[in-house]
């Protein structure tokens, strides 16, 4: 690793413009000079940390037999803050010189690195500034204020709040830390690879999440140095496939990105260093989609009793979408990089999780609009051992029989199985029906 990280020469204080708006470049992670880091500077932050983060367990899986693979499950998201995120931070802030220290940092972030950066800073007696988006989620905001960070809410998405942090960085002398392509955060976050080689030594291969390409580029490198023939993969939401685009185009490039349960992972345009480092150790770029990781997050509560965010589950999405059928009869290790779930979406995350499994149903039938048939058909739906969630009838917008009344139903079901018997019931019970899966 560069030995200018915590005093980069001159030449790397880069300015451009975009329209009339100055943008400050990150010194630290120059497009034109991408920083490639080394299996000793992981190392070096494995024994700089390990007093400071939890060294979190990797258990196997409840799901093994589910899904034919031996599954461990590296469980970051017991980290203090939440996230495998306190790895790179803790080690960033350790590698700062005395007057870097006394003067504090400053980043821009959502969630994840904020929070890591806070607790850390709080820990080591460091200022820590950070500027959030409008859209990061209030706990978040909140929590980082617990922690004695300075929160600032500017800007309406991730990358104008960075462009307010450099700018403030430049002003008060405070270094910027990038939370998923600084050279130390990216020795930091490979200190995870460390762990699972000693926790799995005879993993086959290992499933990451991948937003930035932090956790990736450092995890990747320690565990193909230490097991040279384990398959890497990289995971992405639909919603955001900047990495595989990265890769596609040869650079990082920017990738437009959409609302997506794997928040943590909506990074328009991967890290420089992160891409440099990680791009010849994946052997396999995947993609999921929105519903399995609804279904993954659904999983992981029910089976594991572990409450994982989006970008933490997206590992887990891969397998249960079959996306990984090379996979079968071996030890696979999923990284479940965290556990920040906004509680207010956490109960449509678990809805959406039933109707992907086939276990939340809803379905419109007709029925004689006399007293009675309606109970006749709540006990047709009892007595399957179906659960009713919600029922609405409507008379005014029937047109094909005024004497009919229609009724909407939203029912929970066992299983897929399950709510098959209840439809071919009514079927063979009712002449009007419009069966509707949620998925």
């Amino acid at each position: 690793m560069d030995d200018n990280l915590t005093h980069p020469p001159d030449k790397r204080r880069k300015m451009s413009t975009i329209g009339s708006e100055e943008v400050i470049l990150d010194k630290f992670c120059d497009p034109d000079n991408p920083i490639t880091i080394t299996f000793q500077d992981i190392s070096a932050a494995a024994y700089k940390i390990r007093d400071g983060i939890e060294r979190t367990p990797c258990l196997k899986s409840q799901m093994t037999q589910m899904y034919g693979m031996k599954l461990f499950f590296k469980k970051e998201f017991l980290q203090y803050t939440g996230s495998f995120k306190e790895r790179g931070a803790r080690y960033a802030l350790l590698m700062l010189n005395k007057d870097q220290k006394k003067q504090g940092v400053i980043a821009a972030s959502a969630g994840n690195h904020a929070l890591a950066l806070a607790y850390h800073g709080q820990e080591l007696g460091i200022s820590i500034t950070v500027i959030m988006p409008i859209i990061a989620p209030l706990m978040k905001i909140q929590a980082c204020r617990k922690f004695g960070a300075n929160v600032q809410v500017k800007g309406a998405n991730l990358a104008e709040s960075k462009l307010h942090a450099m700018k403030l960085g430049r002003e008060e002398g405070l270094i910027y830390i990038n939370g998923y392509d600084h050279p130390h955060i990216l020795a930091g976050q490979g200190t995870m690879g460390l762990e699972i080689v000693e926790q799995v030594p005879d993993l086959d291969a290992c499933i990451i999440p991948v937003g930035g390409g932090g956790l990736i580029a450092g995890a990747a490198l320690a565990i193909k140095n230490l097991r040279p023939n384990c398959t890497i993969i990289g995971v992405e939401s639909e919603r955001c496939p900047s990495f595989t685009n990265a890769i596609q185009s040869g650079k990082p490039v920017y990738t437009e990105m959409h609302s997506t349960l794997a928040d943590g992972l909506a990074v328009p345009t991967v890290g420089v260093n992160a891409f440099a480092t990680a791009k010849d150790l994946i052997d396999k770029m995947i993609i999921v989609k929105e519903e399995n990781i609804a279904l993954a997050i659904l999983r992981l509560l029910e089976m594991e009793k572990a409450v994982v965010e989006g970008a933490g589950a997206v590992g887990l999405a891969a397998v249960i979408e079959n996306l990984v059928p090379e996979l079968v009869g071996k030890k696979v290790v999923i990284a479940l990089c965290g556990g920040n779930i906004d509680t207010t979406a956490l109960g449509r995350v678990i809805e959406r999780g039933l109707a992907v499994d086939g276990r939340l149903n809803r379905f419109v039938v007709e029925v004689s609009d006399r007293p009675g048939s309606i109970a006749e058909l709540t006990k047709l739906i009892a007595g399957l051992g179906v659960s009713l969630k919600d029922i609405f009838h409507e008379r005014a917008w029937i047109k094909s029989d005024i004497f009919a009344v229609q009724v909407k139903v939203v029912c929970e079901t066992r299983d897929a199985e399950h709510s098959e018997e209840l439809h071919q019931a009514l079927k063979e019970r009712y002449n009007h029906l419009n069966w509707s899966p949620i998925y």
